[in-house]
């Protein structure tokens, strides 16, 4: 038997062009060989001209500098810049390095859009884990000297990575101590019918979607509904309903899909924005966030809401249910509310509050760092429960992101790759609203193809200077971009909340799948036009005409 297992272990081993999860040595080789393929290319001429033009609009030049190549030679070549400034000969001795010319900081904003595309792709197809893809980030900025080490360093630990590994420390604490699945049979306790869940429970959902991990909520949630579902059918002597499991499921998903613009706490992806706004120059706070993101929240899942009922509701083969009566019994089994649950509710709270109240002054990640702390002091978590619970993977993937922001912005990659865009778009949608319209088309659905973290990540730096371009404030083209990646309604593999629904949506008797791949498509398609619409409309054409943005600088 040990023999046996030992043959196994080493078959498993054995190195092999099969795909396997985090494996997959052909999208592997294919991306290497584009890889270098950009690398050895010539930079293109448009590129050699932004890097050469004075004072480039979109662009923070350094002090002293007139151009890109100024700025770039003034980091990773200081010793020479300021000679060549003081009109003293370069030296080019072994501790000197010449001045890089236009064609050589070409080259280095070719290469980061290279790093950029590679990275997009591997977390994409997830070709390598997600850690070795954050890893070889690190590694090509190092090895293509696009910054020195220290600053390497320091671009991967801006705030926002803090804010990301807080939050999902705060999500095990939350888990651990079972206050999420209190918050969630409370809110289900008072829904009383098939309309009260779809315009009263996935509002809640989704509002509270915008301060708490989604993918905590969802996950909580879907084993409460499976059982009201197949209580539901019971009581109406039906064997199955696939429309009630479809509008339960799926109106769950949704619904906590867009919670995400409701506050930078939503999710990673929010978390990216921020920095990226940050190392902008244009910092966010969080209640500015909220002015900004949370109106949209409620009408958008009650869209959700009608929509599910109106295409659901009239297949139904039950006649309606009354998910409070079978979460009552549930509630009651419960034990007393009190002890460490009470503690985590009260650092939760206070959490929010110093979000709101300090987020100017402390950013957000020193507030979560603090509730993390907290939560170790008050015996909530142990260490081995963060080793467990947090995805230090998906906290490298924001690490990688911010990197690469600073990279692209410093070599003028972003610049360039913004020019690209704006050129290719009909004039429409290349100024003012028209531009906020064109990039939440781009990140809608860029969304449902990979995760929304790695969608904001890749166009994060490509639509910010975008925004100064086409004389737009950087947080409206920002925030709609965090705000569309939200929308990862039609595909399972665009969001976790889509791949826990599809999972975990099974008949709890018979372990049958209550749903396809299928209805992802058929529901997710128009959930997201809808989205569009609304944020189109209610928000950009609307309050957002009323409230106070940022000037561009």
């Amino acid at each position: 038997m040990t023999h046996h297992m030992a043959t196994e272990d080493i078959a498993t081993q054995a190195w092999t062009w099969k795909n396997r999860p985090g494996y997959k040595p052909v999208l592997i080789l294919i991306a290497g060989l584009v890889f270098l393929a950009i690398v050895m290319l010539p930079a293109p001429q448009s590129m050699l001209e932004m890097v050469s033009k004075a004072d480039p609009p979109g662009y923070k030049l350094g002090t002293g500098c007139n151009t890109i190549v100024d700025t770039v030679n003034k980091k990773l070549r200081p010793e020479a810049f300021t000679a060549e400034k003081k009109g003293q000969v370069v030296s080019t001795n072994h501790d000197q390095e010449p001045l890089l010319t236009d064609e050589k900081v070409a080259q280095l904003a070719k290469i980061m859009v290279g790093i950029l595309f590679l990275a997009a792709f591997l977390w994409g197809t997830e070709a390598l884990p997600l850690g070795a893809t954050d890893l070889l980030v690190a590694v090509l900025l190092y090895l293509f000297m696009i910054l020195p080490i220290n600053e390497i360093s320091q671009a991967y630990m801006k705030d926002a990575v803090f804010f990301i590994f807080g939050i999902l420390a705060v999500a095990v604490g939350v888990a651990k101590t079972g206050l999420d699945k209190r918050i969630g049979l409370i809110l289900l306790s008072r829904i009383k019918s098939t309309k009260a869940f779809a315009f009263m429970f996935l509002p809640m959902l989704a509002i509270s979607a915008g301060f708490l991990s989604e993918h905590a909520l969802v996950a909580l949630l879907i084993p409460v509904l499976m059982g009201i579902y197949k209580v539901t059918c019971k009581i109406h002597g039906v064997q199955k309903d696939r429309a009630l499991a479809i509008f339960l499921l799926l109106g769950v998903c949704f619904a906590a899909n867009h919670g995400g613009p409701g506050s930078p706490a939503a999710g990673g992806r929010n978390a990216i924005m921020v920095g990226y706004l940050m190392e902008y120059g244009f910092p966010i706070s969080f209640l500015d966030w909220m002015k900004i993101g949370m109106p949209f929240v409620p009408l958008m899942s009650v869209v959700i809401g009608a929509y599910m009922y109106i295409r659901c509701k009239p297949k139904f083969l039950v006649k309606d249910m009354n998910p409070s009566e079978i979460v009552k019994a549930e509630v009651a089994r419960m034990p007393k509310f009190g002890g460490r649950e009470a503690l985590m509710a009260i650092i939760l709270v206070a959490l929010v509050i110093a979000w709101i109240v300090l987020g100017e002054h402390a950013g957000l990640g020193g507030p979560t760092l603090y509730a993390v702390m907290a939560m170790f002091v008050c015996r909530i978590i142990t260490w081995e429960d963060l080793q467990e619970g947090v995805a230090f993977d998906v906290v490298g993937l924001y690490a990688a992101a911010c990197a690469m922001g600073v990279g692209l912005k410093f070599t003028g990659g972003a610049l360039w790759l913004a020019n690209s865009f704006v050129n290719l778009l009909p004039d429409a949608l290349t100024k003012g609203d028209g531009l906020v319209v064109g990039v939440s088309i781009l990140t809608g659905t860029m969304t449902n193809f990979m995760s929304d973290g790695a969608t904001v990540a890749a166009l994060g730096p490509i639509v910010l200077p975008m925004a100064t371009l086409a004389n737009v404030s950087v947080w409206k083209v920002g925030l709609i971009t965090s705000f569309s990646s939200s929308f990862a309604n039609f595909l399972v593999v665009g969001t976790p909340n889509n791949a826990i629904c599809f999972g975990m949506g099974r008949d709890p008797e018979t372990g049958e799948r209550l749903l396809d791949v299928m209805d992802f498509v058929k529901y997710g398609v128009p959930v997201t036009i809808l989205a569009w619409l609304v944020l189109w409309f209610w928000a950009v054409f609307g309050y957002w005409r009323w409230l106070a943005w940022p000037t561009v600088g």
